[in-house]
């Protein structure tokens, strides 16, 4: 029987991956550029150039590496700022919930991941995701029930639910008490030495990094496995 009773896994490069959707986004700012341009009172940049300056650069934010969350609404709505234009609140939902959709669709889900959350299942051990992730959380849960992934889990905690990033020990704790579980009992799974392996085992969870997708390899004393296909002999 597995040792674990719980495993939290993160989300980007661990159960999904994605690979940048520039056409599909550049289409999106296309078809929103008329209302921005109505919105403002100003001539809309050209697709590209909101690409260039607005988008691109908020990847920097997702990957931030503070332990205090900044919401994607707020970063957005900076982004636009530093080009010259004030979009109302709603408008800039509208815009994110579409770009979202985008992401939607292209989530690419890990070919092991759901015989491992099955596997899992099967063998008593509660799911759950812990995932640093500053977009509106309906946003990110509606892109895990589009996948299938939602249904395969028990537990779902995103850093903009929390208002923390890991490693802060928030949002492991959140992910915890969600799956009712001790630290002790639970094994986290990820791509990244200190937000999945360093950050969990702080707060007393054995962890383990999956090399399939992560983009740095761990050095020789972190444990790790190649597929989640591996679990299993971990557990």
């Amino acid at each position: 029987m597995p040792r674990a009773s719980a495993v939290l896994f993160d989300y980007g490069r661990t159960l999904v991956t994605f690979e940048y959707p520039m056409a599909e986004l550049s289409a999106v700012i296309e078809r929103f550029r008329p209302r921005i341009a109505s919105a403002t009172g100003l001539p809309a940049p050209a697709t590209d150039a909101i690409m260039t300056s607005v988008l691109l650069p908020l990847e920097e934010l997702i990957e931030s590496p503070s332990e205090d969350e900044v919401t994607y609404l707020d970063g957005y709505a900076a982004a636009w700022r530093r080009v010259g234009l004030e979009l109302p609140p709603d408008l800039l939902y509208e815009i994110i919930d579409a770009e979202q959709r985008v992401w939607d669709r292209t989530a690419c889900v890990d070919p092991d991941a759901f015989w491992a959350l099955e596997w899992l299942a099967a063998n008593g051990v509660r799911r759950g995701v812990c995932s640093n992730a500053p977009f509106p959380p309906e946003m990110m849960r509606r892109q895990l029930a589009t996948n299938g992934l939602a249904r395969q889990l028990d537990a779902i905690t995103f850093s903009s639910e929390v208002g923390r990033r890991k490693p802060a020990r928030e949002m492991y704790a959140a992910t915890l008490d969600a799956l009712g579980v001790d630290a002790a009992d639970a094994l986290f799974v990820g791509d990244r030495v200190r937000e999945d392996y360093e950050g969990p085992r702080a707060l007393g969870l054995r962890a383990v990094i999956c090399t399939r997708h992560a983009a740095h390899a761990p050095g020789p004393e972190v444990p790790t496995i190649e597929s989640l296909r591996e679990l299993p002999r971990v557990l």
